[in-house]
């Protein structure tokens, strides 16, 4: 019996690559509205400045990149954990490895 549940995790991993795409590119898509919100909210313009955005500032191109990727992680990093524990409570096995991170 334990050869089994050594073997179910080593499987598990190779099973939540599907979800964990799927989760990656949900987040991605929420983390995106929620920088537009946010840039709305800051300086109230519907678009953040594009790093070749001629007509905009070194500074504000650099606080809308900052301010986005605090957003991108953090949403991330939310959905990713949420994920794990999901999986966690529904087969009983953490869906990574035990050590390492992210790919």
């Amino acid at each position: 019996m334990a050869k089994k549940s050594k073997k179910a995790k080593k499987k598990m991993p190779l099973a939540y690559k599907p979800l964990g795409f799927v989760l990656g590119w949900t987040s991605g898509t929420v983390a995106g509205m929620a920088f537009q919100k946010t840039w709305k909210v800051i300086r109230h313009e519907d678009d953040a400045p594009d790093a070749l955005d001629r007509d905009r500032r070194w500074a504000e191109i650099l606080l809308a990149a900052a301010i986005q990727g605090a957003i991108f992680a953090v949403v991330r990093s939310a959905v990713d954990r949420a994920g794990a524990k999901a999986i966690e409570r529904s087969t009983g096995v953490w869906p990574v490895p035990d050590k390492g991170g992210r790919d």
